[in-house]
């Protein structure tokens, strides 16, 4: 299985290297070649076994020959074994016909655990066959800093660096971050939003020599292996609902467009997903550009569902890259137009093409508190504010074919809105109660390139 970007500029790449390299030299983001199909037969067949068999099952044609088939089985036992459910993806039902995924069981809380706790392992194999040390540089508007963290958190072969929007991510979400007590850990707080910490990410990959001096590796969601380990939950939700039998719809409550792209993977490898529907908050560009085809950036402005306060979704690059039929030039011209201008139109057939796949809604900040209002008295469930938004704009889309919301974060992760909705404070779980008594270790920085990366160099271990 080999990867080419986005862009169509960059080398040809095969797994592992995609993996380690993160974004692509020429500025895209890595896509297989070819995207596996499974049968009719062979999803059926996924019926009943654990989320771990289908995980391997699902992601083996993906990883080619870059692992061997008993490495990769011990890499995702490895990777899952810190769960708290022994389900990984539990289906809960909210009301006929609709369930929520609940995909916040893992070490940090978010489902960001099911592809971070993936990849720190794969690093970890990888780099030891290599003897190869890299620096991993994230961006994150809450929960993708905390489960990198928490997934390579004191390995040798690892420096770790998340940038995250000072005072824009939830208290949980930070100390999540600055508590971690290893040496190879460094929480970041810069100035700004979150797509500024993006930008300047994607700046640090850009700066070719930077990038060499200091090994840089990215676990964003511009990380092919990221999106790959969110689709297996998919297929483990769809086939729980009578998958291949019977289709299945997806709501998700998405930012930078990733778990829900992991949607558009699944479904192209085959599993029968009637409609992908794209949740977003007030900072709703996804849903204006979906509607409308016109992908322009606003101002971002903080809500209580912060992880979706996103203007730039990085991963909608993948989506244009198949609804422009493979064509790297058009995407990077599209690119272009993004950084010089602020946005840029989706052509007419392109635009159809997305619309076959994909719907979208939005959730105003009292409807997403009035549905987690909603929730709780209607069916005992807590959502988290970023669970609520996909509830909410669900409902739209309920019918005959199953509904499932995906629910992305623990309620305890933002208890001042879940508090704020149902009058109580949602608790942490017993294994991380004491983090509010925990000492935090941070580093405030300026939205400014030279330094950070000064700051990287000087803090990394040699």
């Amino acid at each position: 299985m080999k990867y080419i970007s986005t862009r169509g500029q960059a080398p040809v790449l095969s797994f592992e290297e995609a993996m380690l390299t993160g974004l692509a030299r020429d500025g895209g983001l890595y896509v297989p070649e070819q995207i596996p199909t499974l049968s009719s037969d062979e999803i059926a067949a996924l019926a009943g076994l654990s989320y771990e068999e289908i995980a391997f099952r699902i992601m083996q044609p993906f990883v080619g020959g870059s692992f061997s088939d008993g490495e990769f089985k011990e890499i995702i036992a490895r990777a899952y074994a810190g769960f708290g459910h022994a389900a990984r993806a539990p289906l809960v039902q909210l009301a006929p016909n609709h369930f929520v995924l609940e995909l916040f069981h893992g070490p940090t809380l978010a489902f960001k655990d099911f592809a971070m706790q993936l990849i720190g392992q794969l690093f970890q194999v990888a780099l030891a066959r290599r003897g190869q040390k890299v620096t991993i540089v994230g961006a994150t508007s809450g929960d993708t800093g905390s489960a990198a963290i928490e997934a390579f958190r004191g390995l040798d072969a690892v420096d770790v660096f998340i940038l995250y929007p000072h005072g824009r991510v939830s208290e949980v979400q930070r100390r999540q971050m600055t508590t971690p007590t290893e040496a190879n850990v460094h929480a970041l707080a810069m100035d700004g939003h979150f797509d500024d910490c993006q930008a300047r990410l994607k700046d640090m990959f850009n700066d070719f020599e930077f990038r060499d001096s200091v090994g840089l590796a990215g676990v964003n969601s511009i990380n092919w292996a990221r999106v790959l380990a969110q689709v297996v939950y998919y297929f483990t939700a769809a086939v729980s609902l009578g998958a291949p039998h019977r289709k299945v719809s997806f709501t998700v409550p998405t930012g930078n467009f990733g778990d829900v792209f992991a949607g558009y993977i699944a479904r192209s490898m085959g599993l029968p997903i009637e409609t992908l529907v794209v949740a977003t908050n007030q900072n709703d560009i996804l849903h204006r550009a979906l509607s409308t085809g016109e992908y322009r950036t606003s101002e971002v402005t903080p809500s209580i569902s912060p992880s979706m306060d996103i203007q730039v979704s990085s991963n909608f690059e993948r989506a244009l890259f198949y609804a422009y039929g493979g064509d790297g030039g058009a995407v990077a011209q599209l690119m272009d137009e993004l950084k010089a201008e602020g946005g840029f139109r989706i052509s007419q057939g392109a635009l159809q093409i997305l619309q076959e796949t994909f719907v979208s809604g939005r959730a105003s900040e009292a409807e997403t508190g009035a549905m987690i209002t909603r929730a709780y008295a209607e069916t005992g469930e807590v959502l988290c504010p970023h669970t609520a938004v996909g509830v909410f704009v669900a409902q739209d889309h309920l019918g005959t074919t199953p509904m499932v919301t995906l629910a992305t974060a623990h309620p305890a992760k933002f208890p001042d809105a879940v508090e704020a909705a149902i009058g109580l404070r949602p608790p942490l779980p017993n294994r991380m109660a004491d983090l509010y008594e925990r000492s935090e270790r941070v580093t405030r920085v300026d939205n400014d390139l030279t330094a950070i990366e000064d700051l990287i160099c000087e803090r990394r271990a040699d």
